[in-house]
């Protein structure tokens, strides 16, 4: 109850850093660009009281992808490694797993076999996230959290967030915006970290859930998670999943690949002031370089949408001082227009 009520302090004081910030420049690691430009007007267009695009505060929604839009989703998903992690510790228990598929990919070290297997990832998901309770796998996910580092950076891998997006994050609070999380990534696993790192409450976030069964034992009330998928949450489950979840169709979206596309056409579908930006990831130097073929948060046909109709496309390397808040930052003088290849 304690950490709970210290959170939320965390979280009211970064909202009035966020204040304090908008009067001097809301979003300092970000450069003077084009998308930095259009955020802050589209912010002041839908904010001020009698300008024709002014939008109440009860229907300022924003939305937001998570992997390779909030934190970092290289070399894969993290809770793909938080799967393949829970399978290491369980494998002891089942020694049939060297025999199986996708199994003894992981305990073979064989990633590139793992990854190639389209179905590895549900099956690992439904092993390593079932059969607990829903009070047991928060423990097991914070347990995993707070000590697993990123094979690449050594961080923790709540420490792979995006500096500018957490800059987004307070200043369209500061402005009564509500903030959502829609991903495909699962919403409990989410829950467990998105409101100390993001400042976004387990409410407001949408994502992939498995089924559970209620239980009563030794007579106390329980919820048990179940090895069957209950929704996933993305391309054009994302849509759906605000329409049920959240019950208002954003003003504003982002996302940074094909698995978002449908979440912004969406969300550009309704009437009045609307924006949405794909986050594209081409800064080799400071995180990584890729789009159109990559197995991990590919951008192929949204970024061809996004060209087409006018989207912003931020580009990490141009319009980005600096990406993890440890880094240093760095002003890009002379940044050069997202465009396809």
């Amino acid at each position: 109850m304690k950490a709970k009520l210290i959170s939320r302090a965390l979280v009211a004081v970064s909202l009035c850093v966020g204040s304090i910030v908008h009067a001097q420049d809301p979003l300092p690691s970000w450069n003077d660009t084009s998308p930095k430009k259009a955020i802050i007007a589209f912010v002041e267009q839908v904010t001020k009281e009698g300008s024709p695009d002014f939008v109440k505060p009860e229907e300022r929604i924003a939305t937001f992808d998570n992997d390779g839009t909030l934190w970092a989703e290289k070399p894969i998903y993290f809770q793909f490694q938080f799967a393949i992690d829970r399978v290491k510790a369980l494998a002891p228990q089942h020694p049939e797993w060297k025999e199986q598929k996708p199994f003894n990919y992981i305990l073979t070290g064989n990633m590139k076999a793992l990854l190639a297997d389209g179905k590895s990832m549900m099956a690992l998901m439904a092993v390593s996230h079932s059969g607990m309770t829903t009070d047991e796998f928060e423990k097991i996910v914070k347990e995993w959290l707070h000590t697993a580092k990123h094979p690449k950076t050594g961080r923790l891998y709540t420490q792979m967030v995006y500096q500018p997006m957490l800059e987004l994050l307070t200043y369209l609070r500061a402005n009564n915006f509500k903030t959502f999380i829609v991903s495909g990534g699962g919403v409990e696993f989410m829950r467990c970290f998105a409101e100390e790192t993001y400042g976004i409450p387990p409410e407001q976030v949408v994502g992939s859930s498995s089924k559970m069964k209620y239980e009563i034992r030794d007579g106390k009330p329980l919820l048990l998670r179940l090895p069957e998928v209950q929704f996933i949450d993305d391309k054009q489950g994302k849509p759906i999943g605000i329409e049920i979840f959240i019950g208002r169709r954003p003003i504003a979206a982002f996302g940074n690949s094909d698995g978002d596309q449908q979440m912004l056409e969406w969300t550009m579908g309704g009437s009045g002031a609307r924006f949405v930006f794909i986050v594209h990831h081409d800064d080799a130097e400071r995180e990584w370089a890729y789009d159109r073929k990559s197995d991990v948060g590919r951008l192929d046909k949204a970024w061809d949408e996004a060209l087409a109709k006018g989207w912003k496309v931020v580009s990490m390397k141009d319009d980005w001082k600096r990406i993890f808040p440890w880094q240093k930052s760095v002003a890009n003088v002379s940044p050069t227009p997202a465009s396809a290849p």
